[in-house]
């Protein structure tokens, strides 16, 4: 099994092309790029708005953090996708996480 990090933690985010009250939307891919399970996963949200709500069964934000899937375990080359509306859009980086190799 190889080890994971924060790094296979990968986020992309393009436009949707919707408009959401004059707001561009975008479309957020998080990966998890590596053969192991990574669960409570956490992203620096600290300048995170939205006017669309997010599920928070997918992001759910905690004050300056946000804890993707409940903290469910994101299993290897999985991904999760969720869109929010704001201007400029946001970077989600990975704060932290568990990796669970089997």
């Amino acid at each position: 099994s190889s080890y994971c990090n924060l790094n296979n933690i990968i986020s992309g985010t393009t436009r949707s092309g919707r408009v959401i009250r004059g707001i561009p939307e975008w479309n957020v891919v998080v990966i998890n790029n590596c053969s192991c399970a990574q669960s409570k996963i956490r992203f620096d949200c600290k300048e995170f708005r939205t006017i669309e709500d997010v599920s928070p069964s997918i992001l759910s934000v905690q004050g300056d953090s946000c804890l993707l899937i409940n903290g469910n375990p994101l299993m290897g080359f999985a991904s999760v996708r969720f869109s929010y509306a704001w201007d400029p859009a946001f970077v989600f980086l990975a704060r932290s996480s568990h990796t669970t190799c089997s």
